[in-house]
C-alpha cells in the first residue's frame, strides 16, 4: 500500500504543487489548509486530493486534524510542514501581535504538526519530515524580523530532530526556497520584479512551485534515506548558505 503524506498549507501555491507532485509519485495525500474554503474546494475538485481544515498554530487542532486524516487515509508517514504566513513591518513598527502570529504559525506550527506524528513514525521505524523554510531564514530580510526568526528556527528544529530520528528510520530535512513564482509573488508590481528582484537572482528568473515540489518528492522517498539534517537551497544562486 502506498505511503500517506500530509502537506500543510497544501491547497495553494507551493503547497499545492507539493501535494500534486506527491500524488503523482504514488502517495496517498492529504492537504491541510487554514482559511480559504473556496480555494480548498476547487483544489480538491481539480485534483481529487482531500483537504482538511485547521490552523497549524493550534496544537489541539493539529492533533485532532491529524487523527482525522489517519482515520480516513492511514498513518502519516510523510509530513511536509509548508504552511506559513507573513505579517511584514519594519521592526520599530512591528506589533507584538504581528510577531506572535508569524511565530505561532511558521515556527510553533512545525512543533504542533510534527509532535503528534513523531511517536508513530518511531514505532513504525520510518518517517519523512520536510520543513519548508526560506532564503530569508538563512540571510535575514529587512521588514521580516518575525518571518526570518521563525524560518531560521525551522532550520534549528530540522537539525535537532534529524539527530533524534536517525536511528528510528526518520529523516528530517529542510528546503529554503528563494523567490518562487506563486500567485502572491507574481502579484508584485512588474517594475519591482524586473528592476529590484530578478537582478538579485543569478539564473535570471523566478523559481517555479513545481521545482520545490520535485525536491520534496525526492527527500520523501526511500532513496533519500541517507540524507537527514540537510538544508536544500533552491534560490537560483541568490544566496549560498
Amino acid at each position: 500500500m502506498s505511503r500517506v503524506a500530509l502537506v500543510t498549507g497544501g491547497t495553494r501555491g507551493i503547497g499545492a504543487a507539493i501535494s500534486i507532485a506527491l500524488k503523482a509519485a504514488g502517495y496517498r495525500v492529504a492537504a491541510n489548509y487554514a482559511g480559504n474554503d473556496d480555494a480548498a474546494a476547487k483544489f480538491t475538485a481539480d485534483t481529487g486530493i482531500p483537504a482538511f481544515k485547521w490552523s497549524v498554530a493550534d496544537y489541539d487542532a493539529c492533533a485532532a486534524g491529524i487523527a482525522k486524516v489517519e482515520a480516513e487515509i492511514g498513518p502519516v508517514e510523510v509530513l511536509v510542514n509548508n504552511a506559513g504566513i507573513t505579517r511584514d513591518a519594519m521592526f520599530h513598527k512591528m506589533t507584538p501581535q504581528q510577531w506572535r502570529e508569524v511565530i505561532d504559525t511558521n515556527l510553533n506550527g512545525v512543533f504542533n504538526m510534527t509532535h503528534p506524528v513523531w511517536s508513530g513514525m518511531r514505532d513504525r521505524k520510518f518517517g519523512r519530515v520536510v520543513n519548508i523554510s526560506s532564503i530569508n531564514g538563512q540571510k535575514g530580510q529587512a521588514g521580516q524580523a518575525n518571518y526570518s526568526a521563525a524560518k531560521a528556527g525551522d532550520l534549528g528544529v530540522t537539525k535537532a530532530l534529524a539527530q533524534e530520528g536517525a536511528r528510528a528510520g526518520i529523516t528530517v530535512n529542510a528546503i529554503c526556497p528563494g523567490y518562487i513564482g506563486t500567485e502572491m509573488v507574481r502579484a508584485i508590481d512588474e517594475k519591482v520584479l524586473k528592476e529590484r528582484i530578478l537582478p538579485q537572482i543569478p539564473v535570471g528568473r523566478l523559481g517555479e512551485p513545481e521545482e520545490i515540489a520535485r525536491a520534496v518528492v525526492f527527500l520523501a522517498s526511500d532513496e533519500a534515506g541517507f540524507i537527514t539534517g540537510s538544508t536544500l537551497t533552491a534560490n537560483g544562486g541568490q544566496y549560498f548558505a
